[in-house]
């Protein structure tokens, strides 16, 4: 009787309660540790490129993050990885990001998108994209950084998420290439606005800011963004007439939105005053302006 009682809980359970375990790596525990996925099995076998791709889901932090993106990263940094793989990873990689039906452990999306980081960095160095096909990417890292509302970073016992600092890493791969449309360039800029002090309180502790930073002085040392973008990008992080910033200081939300902001504004000012490139230098005067209209 116990057991029928048991069974019948279970079978009473929603459906996303029970898909909790999301699919696991289809690379075995045995071959992860054996390290049998070097760059070359994986010229050799796009099937065993696929097993990795899918290991990016996992809720296990050592078959997602220790495995299955090290390993990938570490495919594609190498000498020889064909350029075929590389567009295979992409048309998968950009499928992952799209479906986040199954992204029940919150970690599927941030995954991809910092594989496509890799993605974008091979096309930085070697063009193996066509203009539409890097413009697709920009595009989705952009509705993606846009779409983040899930800020944890690190996690113990469930390793990374860092969805932010993903997407920014994504851009910065974007923002060095020479071949970044101009268009894209404007949407990145602002889409890091949008993410600089997010809605409600949550502060940001691990990097984030720093992270948001780096692909905007990508934009700005390779001259994909006017003085004016920058300028109109700023403003929109000066205090406004939102409750939060009406009385920052007396509510979690203002503090969440001051720490933010000056903790973004702070990085790009020691990298403007520090840097010998004009480009970089002419960052300056709007994050003064920035700096001094924060309570």
């Amino acid at each position: 009787m116990f057991r029928i009682m048991i069974a019948l809980a279970v079978l009473a359970m929603p459906g996303q309660v029970l898909a909790q375990k999301a699919i696991p790596c289809p690379v075995a525990a045995a071959e992860r540790q054996a390290e049998r996925y070097a760059s070359s099995a994986l010229i050799a076998a796009p099937a065993k490129l696929d097993a990795l791709i899918a290991c990016l889901a996992d809720p296990d932090p050592a078959a997602r993050d220790d495995f299955a993106f090290t390993t990938l990263a570490k495919a594609m940094r190498s000498e020889g990885f064909p350029a075929a793989l590389v567009q295979r990873s992409r048309e998968k990689l950009l499928a992952m990001l799209g479906d986040n039906s199954r992204d029940l452990h919150g970690v599927r999306r941030p995954f991809a998108i910092i594989a496509l980081s890799e993605v974008a960095r091979y096309d930085r160095l070697n063009n193996v994209l066509n203009p539409a096909e890097r413009r697709e990417l920009a595009a989705s890292a952009v509705a993606y950084l846009r779409g983040v509302t899930d800020y944890r970073g690190f996690t113990p016992g469930e390793g990374w998420r860092h969805g932010i600092a993903h997407g920014a890493d994504l851009f910065m791969q974007l923002a060095m290439h020479s071949q970044l449309h101009p268009d894209d360039a404007s949407a990145m800029l602002n889409a890091i606005a949008s993410q600089v002090a997010p809605s409600g309180s949550h502060s940001y502790i691990h990097g984030e800011s720093g992270r948001l930073a780096r692909p905007l002085l990508f934009l700005v040392a390779n001259g994909k963004v006017t003085d004016a973008q920058l300028a109109a990008s700023f403003a929109t992080l000066k205090p406004d007439t939102a409750p939060r910033w009406a009385a920052a200081y007396a509510s979690l939300d203002g503090l969440a939105a001051l720490h933010n902001t000056r903790a973004f504004a702070m990085t790009l000012m020691v990298e403007a005053l520090r840097s010998k490139e004009p480009d970089i230098q002419r960052l300056q005067a709007p994050l003064l302006d920035l700096l001094r209209a924060l309570p």
